[in-house]
């Protein structure tokens, strides 16, 4: 009789709800969907799935003014959401949710704007508690004053998960202790208190059920459950956007919880400065977000052993210390967006098999990377500043032969450095082997450098450079003692015709048929002769410089003999030496013999280029032809020279 009664209260309860919304145009539907979903979210089978998200169930969403004052948002037969929830209308809320006992197919209600006394808003909880409902979404609570101690009944409930955001406490004046006991005794699968200011929170009084627990973007600070051992059920903790500034008290927060194994940690103030600061880890942990904190290398010191997942990105990390103790289970490290300098090794953690270090300090990345870091799949190091140079080939080369491991490439890859290659790929970028190879290159310019060594060596001694160089420096200091032992104002005064240079082997033509021929014939021509006009104590360059100088012309008897002789070529290059500094014809050349081309030594190519550009005489052997040898040769260096008594040669009184 009792379950009939029960039944047709429930029928006209449904029917009422039905012609209520039928009045305010609200469309009923059943979402399946949802409930599978929310089930899904707690799995029955107690498998380790993390909860992420709670449903708030806004699905064919219409809005309707009920003669409660309340604004119906959606209303189905599992789903209810209700906004605009005050003190005069919390009684009728109350009386209504009282009718969804235990068997009512009603599981998730949303409460949205709720401003209500502290009573009113226990009274909410209380009936919800011990209705169908399982999960439990309110939002955007006023809650206007008098916060004091209540007995909350937690027995008989359905409930498995509350999600409460956006609490605001109008009373200033209150025992927090009365607030917080009421959430941290939930007997509920997941509890969520997110951007609400909490400062606090009470460690549950008894053992928790809680496996989801959740704080985001709040004031609560490294005070948070210390010592507390009643949450021995939790698997899930996020504590994001808090005040958090120790990390070694947060590990001892978490090292009573047995069962946890996420835990995000992320935009907080957290650093881990001090060495000789000891940490203490849940053993469970295996998922670790520290992202954006105020972390710094030392963090590698304080990190749970076991931990499979890290996240510590946007922190202060600069290396990766070499002797931090190993995380043997290690798989995915994150490091994007700090001030690393290089590629971390693989030392610490060898199971590494995902590593993201994206946003970094990095110029010229490891090559060897892959090579201590065999598991690893996946590599994220775009975006980074990177120097394109010898060094960088290394790593464009390790990407041909990592078989795709680099994520983002080539897009997220560019050159920073130097600024005529910003932008370029490094996909573009290519440099020479022997441009990047600093052996291959030292060797080859070594090599080159012999090379040019020894051309130079062999043109020096084929064309006598030495030879020239010894006669320019003795020709240098012989016009150096001549301009310091004589004024500057006197001039040199040509005292000879000519001046003769010959070998000794010629010196029977020359004094039998030359000089007798010029000087005793017509034409009154003075000869200089080594013999008889080198001056003893002076050096025989210093000699032959000044008869050259104090000749009008040099003849040179050209023979076989002639290119075989030492002093020849000297006088030749003095003779040559003055025929381009004055800028005169003073040369006149005599062929007493024909001179075979293979016999002229490399160092007489000047005798070589004068007979080829200048006209030279011949000694003939026909007697009959002699008689024009002479004149020609006399024609060739006639000049008028002062005599002792001031006369010029070839006067007369």
């Amino acid at each position: 009789m009792a379950k009939n009664m029960r039944s047709l209260r429930n029928f006209f309860l449904y029917k009422y709800l039905f012609a209520l919304t039928f009045w305010n145009h609200i469309s009923l539907s059943v979402e399946n969907e949802l409930s599978t979903s929310v089930s899904n979210d707690f799995p029955e089978d107690g498998s380790d799935k993390k909860i992420k998200s709670l449903p708030l169930l806004y699905t064919n969403s219409h809005q309707s003014k009920a003669n409660f004052e309340w604004v119906v948002i959606q209303n189905t037969t599992e789903s209810l959401s209700l906004s605009e929830i005050t003190n005069d209308n919390v009684k009728k809320l109350v009386a209504l949710l009282s009718n969804f006992r235990k068997g009512s197919r009603l599981q998730n209600l949303t409460l949205t704007n709720v401003s209500v006394d502290w009573n009113a808003l226990i009274e909410i909880f209380q009936t919800v508690w011990h209705s169908s409902i399982e999960y439990f979404n309110i939002t955007n609570v006023t809650q206007l004053s008098n916060i004091e101690k209540c007995d909350f009944d937690y027995s008989g409930t359905s409930m498995k998960a509350v999600t409460v955001k956006k609490v605001l406490v109008t009373d200033l004046y209150f025992v927090q202790d009365n607030l917080y006991k009421i959430f941290t005794n939930m007997n509920v699968d997941a509890l969520t208190i997110a951007e609400s200011e909490m400062i606090h929170m009470l460690c549950p009084s008894s053992d928790s059920p809680l496996r989801y627990l959740s704080f985001l973007k709040n004031d609560l600070t490294d005070l948070l459950f210390q010592g507390c051992d009643k949450l021995i059920q939790l698997e899930t903790l996020i504590l994001q956007n808090n005040k958090f500034e120790s990390l070694s008290k947060v590990s001892f927060m978490t090292s009573r919880m047995k069962l946890l194994k996420y835990l995000d940690m992320s935009n907080n103030l957290l650093s881990h400065d001090a060495a000789d600061v000891q940490c203490r880890w849940a053993e469970s942990l295996t998922e670790l977000d520290l992202s954006s904190n105020q972390l710094t290398d030392a963090v590698f010191e304080c990190l749970p052993v076991n931990i499979k997942k890290l996240d510590l990105q946007n922190n202060h990390i600069t290396s990766v210390a070499k002797g931090m103790a190993e995380l043997k289970s290690l798989k995915e490290l994150n490091l994007a967006s700090n001030r690393l300098a290089d590629l971390p090794g693989c030392n610490g953690f060898r199971s590494l098999e995902f590593l993201s270090i994206e946003m970094n300090s990095i110029l010229t990345p490891s090559a060897d990377f892959f090579q201590s870091c065999p598991r690893v799949r996946e590599l994220q190091a775009g975006h980074n500043p990177f120097k394109c140079s010898c060094e960088l080939q290394d790593f464009i080369r390790l990407e041909r032969q990592s078989g795709g491991k680099l994520f983002g490439w080539p897009a997220a890859y560019m050159c920073e450095y130097p600024e005529d290659l910003r932008g370029t790929q490094l996909k573009d970028f290519h440099l020479t082997e022997l441009a990047c190879n600093t052996t291959l290159l030292l060797v080859t310019a070594l090599l080159l450098t012999l090379v040019l060594v020894a051309v130079v060596a062999f043109l020096c001694i084929y064309l006598d450079v030495p030879w020239y160089v010894r006669m320019t420096w003795q020709w240098t200091q012989t016009k150096r003692r001549a301009r310091h032992n004589r004024p500057e104002e006197q001039e040199t005064v040509l005292q000879f015709h000519a001046f003769i240079s010959y070998s000794e082997r010629d010196s029977l033509w020359v004094k039998n048929e030359l000089m007798p021929n010029l000087e005793r014939g017509e034409g009154c021509v003075r000869l200089c002769q080594h013999e008889r006009n080198f001056i003893p104590g002076k050096s025989v360059v210093e000699n032959i410089i000044n008869c050259i100088e104090k000749s009008y012309k040099s003849i040179f008897v050209l023979s076989p003999n002639f290119v075989q002789s030492e002093w020849c070529h000297y006088e030749l290059y003095f003779a040559h030496h003055k025929l381009f500094s004055e800028n005169s014809n003073s040369l006149i050349l005599i062929l007493l013999e024909p001179i075979p081309p293979y016999i002229i030594p490399v160092r007489y190519h000047k005798l070589k280029a004068l007979m080829a550009k200048r006209t030279y005489l011949e000694w003939p052997k026909e007697r009959s032809k002699r008689a024009l040898f002479w004149a020609n040769l006399r024609a060739a260096i006639s000049v008028n020279l002062p005599m002792a008594d001031g006369k010029r040669c070839g006067e007369t009184d």
